[in-house]
């Protein structure tokens, strides 16, 4: 699926690809309006970029809100009840804790009360109380399974469908693939969680091979969400303006003679959308401008809990679901938010190696109000339909106690990549659906098993891209987000189409 590839001029091919980028859209209107653009300039003829191209369909879903669990939430504490795990709480079953390596190990039966909600009656578990009465606007998934048993891994192929560094994240590929609505904003925001990035941090939101211009733009979790945004004391933008100008001439200069070194062109770029960002980003992330009421329902004001010293109550995970819906109604395609952070193995992730009781405790009512608020406000506000909201981790946990990591200590859960459950609202989906099963005991995907490259092809669909057809020209394959194998779109969660 890539472009039809024209003959330009070294430089002109250079300025154009400036155009054609997310961040380099702002320099496009400064350049129109020099009359650099010619009749004959179309967005096709930018090689192997997308930004400009519609959907391959009529879509409803015009952006995508990612809720990442960092560490990997229990499916079975969650939304996937499990009576008969319930029913063998502390027998011995014989469990694979790694891939092809089994040891004996002692169910263990999920504390929370589980209730069906709403008129759907779908499952959900005190644990998230909020959460529980939007059952009914939520497809989901309960067969996913992925192929790595270890963090750093699991993360990376669940943003960019493969378990080593190098390849495009999902936003990257949704950059490329659809472009931003939005001159001013950066078209994919990362928010991390304020105790720390996930394992292999930056890859997680990368451009890969893609030219630089579609990486994520990380906001920062305190202070200034930009850095160096506000201009210096006594320099006028028309300063600014003419100081960019000529740095820009510069570095086009130079790059006349690299024509495919993309990271200039990404840093020529990023100069246009500073200018710019520094009137717009102000404006989009001031939560003054927002209701008291609204804060209250994301539980931005509520205190921070000092019962635990990695709990932090729903105030930052509320502020950054406040944030995305504000991004989306700018036009801002792919926001993603990671719950959970710093190294895994402890509490401050979603890793409940050391007791899955106080793991749920803590993150549990750290994203609980705020995901509620958010499914609730972009509804009242007519956006739920065109912002497509996913909910998960990089894998799920086991039915049984946890006992290899602890040192013998009981009551945690191992991490499970062969049965877990994702969630998705908004978008074109078909809400109050459960999808797929695993087994008796949750431990494995066995009814409408799905890998989680049908997960990253259903999120293409449901914005108007076909997985098959979405690619990127380098080291002699056509790449794609689903990678080399078939993958197959979840129609069943899909309301048309």
């Amino acid at each position: 699926m890539r472009p039809e590839e024209h003959s330009f001029e070294p430089r002109r091919q250079f300025l154009w690809n400036l155009g054609a980028g997310f961040a380099g859209l702002a320099l496009s209107s400064v350049l129109e309006g020099d009359g650099f653009f010619t009749k004959s300039a179309a967005a096709a003829s930018a090689p192997n970029l997308r930004v400009s191209q519609l959907p391959q369909r009529v879509t409803r879903a015009k952006s995508v809100i990612f809720l990442f669990m960092f560490g990997g939430p229990s499916q079975v504490d969650l939304f996937d009840y499990k009576p008969e795990l319930q029913k063998r709480d502390g027998q011995t079953i014989q469990n694979e804790f790694r891939r092809n390596t089994k040891t004996k190990a002692v169910l263990q039966a999920s504390r929370r009360v589980f209730r069906q909600h709403g008129q759907s009656g779908q499952w959900c578990s005190d644990a998230f109380p909020h959460v529980s009465r939007h059952m009914d606007k939520l497809a989901v998934v309960k067969s996913l399974y992925s192929d790595s048993f270890a963090h750093g891994s699991a993360v990376l192929q669940m943003n960019s469908g493969r378990i080593l560094q190098g390849h495009p994240s999902m936003g990257a590929w949704l950059s490329y693939g659809l472009g931003t609505s939005n001159q001013n904003l950066p078209g994919y925001v990362v928010m991390l969680d304020p105790r720390g990035g996930p394992t292999t941090g930056a890859p997680n939101w990368s451009n890969g091979y893609m030219p630089a211009v579609h990486q994520g733009t990380v906001l920062r979790t305190s202070g200034d969400p930009i850095l160096n945004l506000r201009p210096p004391e006594g320099k006028s933008r028309a300063m600014q303006r003419r100081e960019i100008d000529f740095i820009n001439a510069i570095n086009a200069e130079h790059q006349s003679a690299h024509p495919g070194y993309s990271e200039l062109q990404a840093r020529i770029a990023s100069y246009e959308l500073a200018f710019r960002l520094q009137a717009t980003a102000p404006e989009a992330l001031d939560l003054s401008q927002e209701d008291p009421r609204t804060l209250e329902m994301y539980g931005i004001n509520d205190p921070k809990p000092d019962w635990h010293p990695f709990a932090q109550g729903p105030a930052p995970f509320g502020k950054q679901c406040l944030i995305a819906r504000r991004l989306v109604e700018r036009g801002v395609r792919f926001i993603q938010l990671y719950s959970g952070g710093g190294g895994a193995g402890g509490q401050n992730t979603w890793d409940g190696h050391h007791g899955i009781e106080e793991n749920l405790k803590i993150h549990c009512p750290e994203v609980d109000k705020p995901i509620a608020a958010l499914l609730a406000d972009l509804e009242q506000r007519g956006l739920l339909d065109e912002t497509l909201v996913v909910w998960g981790g990089e894998f799920g946990r086991m039915p049984v106690s946890e006992t290899f990591n602890t040192g013998g200590k009981p009551g945690g859960r191992d991490h499970n990549p062969k049965g877990f459950t994702y969630w998705l609202a908004g978008g074109g989906v078909k809400g109050g659906i459960s999808y797929g099963e695993t087994d008796e005991l949750g431990e494995g995907a066995a009814v409408n098993r799905h890998h989680l490259r049908d997960l990253h092809a259903t999120i293409l669909h449901l914005m108007g891209l076909d997985h098959t057809r979405l690619t990127y020209f380098y080291g002699g394959l056509e790449n794609k987000l689903t990678g080399v194998q078939e993958a197959e779109v979840m129609r069943a969660l899909c309301s048309v189409g």
